[in-house]
């Protein structure tokens, strides 16, 4: 009965993968158990919470388990060396913290704060080194954001009030900041992944079909959750793609080929700009003219005629808080609670910055004042780490082009949002971080169990 079992899972791995073997091997149970998981928690994160994060804890902790116990030749890669380097940072600033602030910092130190980046380990192992398993994860995560926003309580009058009425709408999804950086992403791997989408070949209608709805929602979304981190973000990585885009099919294809392609791709690129311009000329004009004076003040290095109580404000001069808490310990920060301390134990900072934000709106303002210059490094090094990787896979070709486009794309696009608001602190920006890390570094694991085999 057993040997049936392995054999049948044998198959619908090979099915799922499309490879004739996995790269490393699992208990079967293992396997159905934790690749379920992954799937829950690719699919049902956002729309079904309550399952999607039970899922995600599993995989994780499943897919660690395997990685040490049958990851042979992945046990010495980075990923793992830097998990281990993210929890000896963390007992460190906790150590340290306690001798010096005890009054600050709690009875034991929270490793999650810092070893949940990693939860992309236990993705990057359940995908089995495959593109197209890793396609197939991405696309139900991007089917769980659209579906959530259509289905959860008034998700459809919500879609309207945002294109009708111009009214800001986030879908209950943290908040709108964090439901446009999802839309964003979505929209960054739909526009990398269109020629897979739009070629021809089997259910070609329904993928042009369904990309059409996709780019179309994500569009949208980006809009109505009116967030100029994300328009900023994308002001600056969607040319640089169509730049890209444009050179290599030129590069790839005949002349008139892609002379054809690419009047094709920007004509359709200025009638999207053009009709979104029109419908949401008001709310764009609107959102981004809010602070025009404050910037102004700004740019002339005026910071005391910043008013607090905004958007840009509140930023500033938190910002500058967490500085004069960094200065005071640059090299260990103030462990996990460094962030709400450096806005709710200043005492210059107004009563109501104090009591209602608890964060500083900047993933790495936040790790520094946590943990000083060696979480820096860390998360410096672990994104060298996941860039190199992704080099070598793609040029090795395990990893195809569009992918990495992609990634260079949401890379760039990462770095820019998290400047204005801390996704990485958050669970939604630790789930994108995840699932989208997790399918690069299973091609570059691919890659390592295949040089140790040759």
């Amino acid at each position: 009965m057993a040997m049936v079992a392995m054999k049948r899972t044998i198959e619908i791995q090979q099915w799922v993968t499309g490879q004739p073997a996995m790269p490393w091997p699992s208990p079967w149970l293992m396997w159905w158990v934790g690749f379920t998981s992954l799937a829950l928690y690719g699919s049902l994160r956002l729309l079904w919470p309550q399952i999607g994060e039970v899922g995600g804890t599993l995989m994780g902790v499943l897919g660690l388990g395997c990685v040490l116990a049958c990851g042979k030749h992945l046990r010495s890669s980075g990923a793992l060396w830097l998990l281990l380097a993210a929890v000896i940072v963390q007992l460190i600033s906790w150590t340290l913290g306690y001798w010096h602030h005890p009054e600050w910092m709690p009875d034991n130190p929270q490793l999650d704060r810092l070893a949940k980046w990693f939860l992309f380990i236990g993705v990057a192992w359940w995908l089995g080194g495959s593109t197209r398993t890793t396609l197939a994860l991405w696309a139900l995560a991007l089917a769980g954001l659209l579906a959530t926003t259509l289905v959860t309580d008034g998700g459809i009058d919500q879609w309207l009030m945002g294109i009708l009425e111009g009214k800001r709408v986030d879908f209950d999804l943290q908040n709108a900041q964090h439901t446009a950086m999802f839309f964003g992403s979505g929209l960054l791997g739909i526009l990398a992944f269109s020629r897979r989408m739009l070629a021809s070949g089997p259910w070609a209608i329904a993928r042009r079909i369904g990309w059409l709805i996709a780019l179309m929602m994500c569009l949208t979304g980006v809009l109505i959750t009116q967030t100029r981190a994300i328009w900023l973000a994308l002001a600056v990585v969607l040319p640089v793609m169509a730049v890209v885009a444009l050179l290599w099919n030129y590069s790839r294809q005949h002349r008139r080929q892609a002379a054809r392609l690419s009047a094709v791709v920007l004509f359709g690129g200025f009638v999207a700009v053009v009709l979104a311009g029109l419908e949401f000329h008001d709310v764009v004009e609107r959102r981004l003219g809010d602070e025009n004076q404050i910037i102004a003040d700004l740019m002339e290095g005026n910071i005391d005629a910043v008013p607090y109580q905004s958007s840009i404000g509140n930023r500033i001069h938190t910002w500058i808080a967490a500085a004069q808490w960094i200065e005071e310990r640059p090299l260990v920060g103030w462990g996990e609670n460094g962030r709400s301390l450096a806005v709710k134990e200043t005492d210059w900072l107004p009563e109501y910055t104090r009591e209602n934000y608890g964060h500083l709106h900047n993933t790495f303002l936040e790790v520094f004042v946590s943990y000083g210059l060696m979480g820096i490094v860390l998360a410096a090094a672990l994104a060298w780490w996941i860039g190199r990787g992704t080099l070598r896979a793609w040029r090795a070709g395990i990893m195809p082009g569009d992918m990495a486009f992609f990634s260079a794309a949401f890379f760039i696009y990462w770095v820019i949002i998290n400047q204005f608001e801390a996704y990485l602190s958050f669970w939604s920006g630790v789930y994108v971080h995840n699932i989208i890390v997790g399918g690069l570094v299973t091609h570059y694991w691919r890659l390592i169990r295949q040089q140790a085999e040759t």
